[in-house]
């Protein structure tokens, strides 16, 4: 785990609902924040993604599962992690912690496409800096 592949936000009113309970698609807003300031942090921008590697993502399925509650003012950190890498697809991992603890498991898979949204495969470069991500923590089993 590195600094690059993490992010650590403070829930603040606007993030939770009446009672102060964060909101549940909230965690979208993180995960989407770690991916992209994580591919900037390795000189690629997600949405430019054509004229550096030939492709451009597409998300095809994202989802989530809530374990605990987290509350305002609770520090969380979206860890993104690596989930899979296809042949033509990866999906990204993000684990929500607060005190070390799971609050929420998320995902986002994305689907390379060349510049006719022809299905392409995952370019060498890509994979190398998905790989770059450390392997999940928690033993989360599937839904």
């Amino acid at each position: 785990m590195s600094d690059r592949d993490r992010l650590v936000f403070q829930l603040s009113y606007g993030d939770c609902d009446a009672v102060g309970i964060a909101y549940f698609a909230i965690y979208y807003r993180w995960m989407e924040r770690t991916y992209t300031s994580w591919l900037y942090s390795h000189g690629l921008r997600s949405g430019d993604l054509e004229p550096d590697l030939g492709i451009v993502t597409v998300g095809v399925s994202s989802g989530a599962t809530y374990h605990r509650t987290a509350e305002v003012f609770d520090e969380l950190v979206c860890q993104a992690v690596l989930d899979r890498i296809g042949t033509s697809s990866y999906t990204v991992g993000y684990e929500f912690t607060c005190d070390d603890e799971l609050v929420t498991r998320g995902f986002m898979t994305y689907a390379c496409r060349d510049s006719s949204f022809t299905k392409a495969p995952v370019p060498d470069r890509l994979a190398g800096v998905l790989r770059t991500l450390p392997s999940p923590r928690f033993d989360v089993p599937e839904s």
